[in-house]
């Protein structure tokens, strides 16, 4: 998938806002706000139950990242999120 098409359908499915669980939250860290280097998404799949978090890294900027950005919607749709936030700003190490 395309970054561009990626990064759009997730941005879509964050200004959804709440809608219930399961939920996909995506925290993007860095060693400074231009530069994310690695990507963490949580999934919760009800009302306070523990996250399961499966992290990414890359050298490069995750967020340009195409094979990145695609596995993020496959376990989006895997996961039939019915709500998907993103933190959005870079996190530093």
């Amino acid at each position: 998938m395309n970054v561009d098409k990626a990064k759009k359908r997730i941005a879509k499915l964050v200004k959804k806002g709440f809608n219930g669980y399961p939920m996909i939250t995506i925290e993007y860290f860095g060693t400074n706000e231009t530069l994310a280097t690695k990507v963490a998404i949580s999934f919760i799949a009800e009302e306070n139950a523990e996250p399961q978090v499966q992290k990414l890294a890359s050298s490069d900027d995750v967020r340009h990242d195409e094979t990145i950005q695609s596995t993020l919607i496959k376990i989006i749709d895997r996961a039939e999120a019915a709500t998907v936030t993103e933190s959005p700003n870079v996190t530093l190490l």
